[in-house]
């Protein structure tokens, strides 16, 4: 059996998978309410509780893990990996100066010139912590991958936005200059082999004590392994709290002032962004139950007219990167459904947009889109993105994105066209 572990930004998901990729077993814990002071904590007690749910049958016949996390949530840690300050998030912008000076260094198109990017964490955070309260600076999957196998190593996926070189799989000199490499993680690629559970873990958890840990991914490169794209121009969108774009292209396109940027995916390059627009949004004005109630009265083919970007906050990252950009949800129709179809036309058009933007800079064209996320069983918010993209949209073969990473536990980094396994 192979276990597959998602931490997304409000809670936390298992799939244990059969060698044929049947799911044997799921179990999901939600974060709750977290202050930053209480996120590191509950992220590790959710880590082992979500462990422990899965039947010990299951547990005891484990091979391998893997951990996805959020992308550029960074945790700054002593040698025992215990955190020395409250995780800096995914969307923490507070980085600006550094992000200039990662941009001076590296360009402004580099993944991680942005002030959300894990480089621009770890910067900020060594300037006020020091060597004394932090030895070293991991990603989210990274520190939950080695409170279960004692190595703090990083993977590509992970490690793009701390700058590692792609090519090489090392920290460029440009990096060095910043940031002395040895308070970051070794990169490798996603999938390899780091270590087997340590054993006292293993023994109080009830795993099989040959279980292997390998490097994991980020939740939406996980949700993309879960839906088993393969070809070049297939694309997945994630709907959940964000919007996020993967799109496989033979062609590798990075441009940081479009918050556009690729990941290594084997001979191939997965490329996208993220949009802070997505469920999050919906949330704030309706209940999940309204959502669904609402959805399946609106006409999707009679369109309200409404222009909406329909973000939670001020600031978007993708397809346009402006931390300034307010949201635009005015006028307010007479009818709730009308406000809620306004809305949903808004993110769909986020997409449309995003993936418009991708094939202007070269990335090979698409051609098809699954859908993961909650928001891919809204019937009348898919018929509404297939009108706008134009091209055939389908909800993926598996929703979760901790089966991706089930998939990268069992088939490592040969899960990659030409990736090899370490």
């Amino acid at each position: 059996m192979y276990l597959g572990i998602d931490f997304g930004t409000s809670g936390a998901r298992a799939c244990v998978m059969a060698p044929g990729g049947q799911i044997e077993d799921m179990a999901r814990l939600e974060f709750g309410n977290l202050t930053r002071d209480e996120a590191a904590a509950t992220w590790s007690e959710v880590l082992f509780n979500l462990i422990a749910q899965i039947p010990i049958s299951l547990r005891r016949r484990l091979l391998a893990l893997a951990v996805d996390g959020t992308s550029a949530t960074v945790l700054a840690c002593d040698e025992a990996l215990n955190t020395t300050y409250p995780p800096l998030l995914y969307n923490d912008t507070r980085a600006v100066a550094e992000a200039e000076a990662i941009r001076r260094a590296a360009g402004p198109e580099h993944p991680a010139a942005a002030a959300s990017s894990g480089l621009a964490k770890v910067l900020w955070l060594k300037k006020r912590l020091g060597a004394e309260r932090a030895r070293l600076y991991l990603n989210q999957a990274d520190w939950l991958s080695a409170l279960l196998s004692g190595r703090p190593v990083s993977d590509y996926h992970n490690a793009l936005k701390m700058g590692v070189d792609l090519e090489t799989g090392q920290w460029p000199e440009w990096v060095a200059y910043l940031v002395d490499p040895d308070y970051l993680p070794i990169a490798v690629k996603p999938g390899t082999a780091l270590a087997l559970v340590e054993r006292p873990r293993a023994n109080s958890l009830g795993i099989n004590p040959d279980c292997l840990v390998r490097a994991g991914t980020t939740d939406s490169i996980a949700a993309f392994l879960a839906a088993r794209a393969s070809q070049p121009g297939e694309a997945v969108t994630s709907l959940g709290t964000t919007l996020v774009l993967k799109l496989l292209s033979e062609t590798r396109v990075d441009a940081g002032e479009y918050g556009i940027y690729s990941h290594w995916f084997g001979r191939y390059w997965l490329a996208g962004g993220a949009s802070n627009a997505g469920g999050g949004v919906l949330r704030q004005h309706f209940s999940d139950d309204e959502i669904f109630s609402l959805s399946a009265r609106i006409e999707p083919e009679r369109a309200t007219g409404l222009d909406y970007y329909p973000l939670p906050g001020k600031g978007e990252r993708f397809p346009v990167n402006d931390p300034e950009l307010p949201p635009r949800m005015e006028p307010r129709p007479p009818t709730r459904i009308e406000f809620l179809q306004g809305l949903l036309e808004g993110l769909a058009n986020i997409e449309a947009s995003g993936y418009r933007k991708l094939a202007e800079l070269g990335a090979t064209p698409l051609r098809s889109v699954a859908s993961a996320g909650g928001g891919a069983c809204n019937d009348a918010f898919t018929r509404i993105r297939a009108r706008r993209l134009h091209v055939p949209v389908s909800r993926a073969a598996e929703q979760e994105a901790c089966y991706g990473s089930a998939r990268l536990a069992c088939f490592g980094n040969d899960l990659f066209p030409g990736g090899g396994d370490d």
